[in-house]
């Protein structure tokens, strides 16, 4: 389907990502799970997603350098840092970097689906799926 919108969930927890994935997808979402920042900024460069769900705390390359990269190669995507922690320093570097949003590892899927349709709204140029 043309209109379908593409997310890329970018984590290094498994047991977090892929039910989300799973419930995503089952919305009409295609969706993409990458394991670390280093194969996320590889995997875009294959494919440009139309949302990133980037964990802010992971091994190797963390999600804040992730996010640096990735607005270098695409300014205005829609990024939202996923955290299961309080971290004011990493969330203040990540409000600099103009992210479209937070959202909790302890956070709902009522709560991501709003978040998708908000990010939906605000960037007039994604389509929602149908």
């Amino acid at each position: 389907m043309e209109n379908t919108i593409k997310i890329m969930m970018v984590d290094d927890e498994p047991d977090f990502v892929e039910p989300i994935a799973f419930w995503l997808q089952s919305k009409g979402y295609i969706v993409k799970t990458i394991f670390g920042g280093e194969k996320a900024i590889q995997a875009i460069k294959e494919e440009m997603p139309n949302i990133i769900f980037l964990d802010i705390k992971m091994p190797v390359m963390d999600g804040i350098e992730t996010l640096r990269r990735i607005r270098k190669m695409k300014p205005d995507i829609p990024v939202v840092m996923v955290t299961a922690y309080e971290d004011e320093e990493k969330f203040s570097a990540a409000r600099k970097l103009k992210i479209s949003g937070f959202f909790s590892k302890k956070g709902s899927l009522e709560e991501l689906q709003a978040l998708i349709e908000t990010i939906l709204r605000t960037h007039k140029k994604l389509k929602p799926s149908k």
